[in-house]
């Protein structure tokens, strides 16, 4: 995995791309399960499991100096994080 992180410029941008493709996929899949789960019809918090894995994917980064990277992926967690409170309040 170093070896592609290597790959990957130390961009913002990147991260900010990163940070919102992976909780899209993992929100994704919680939405259905949520839907086809009987139950889990209001189970919500599976959202925030989804979003949680990008604290992962920064630590990840800042481990291996890429902060920029790792800025983005932060970036694009607190705009997940407003999203799903506009979620649930809305």
């Amino acid at each position: 995995m170093n070896k592609q992180l290597g790959k990957l410029n130390n961009s913002v941008w990147i991260g900010l791309a990163i940070g919102l493709i992976v909780p899209t996929i993992l929100c994704s899949i919680a939405w259905y399960i949520i839907n086809h789960v009987v139950y889990l019809a209001k189970a919500d918090l599976l959202y925030i499991g989804g979003i949680a894995v990008n604290a992962y994917l920064m630590q990840y980064f800042f481990k291996y100096n890429r902060e920029n990277t790792g800025r983005g992926i932060l970036a694009a967690t607190f705009l997940c994080a407003f999203v799903f409170f506009y979620y649930k309040v809305f």
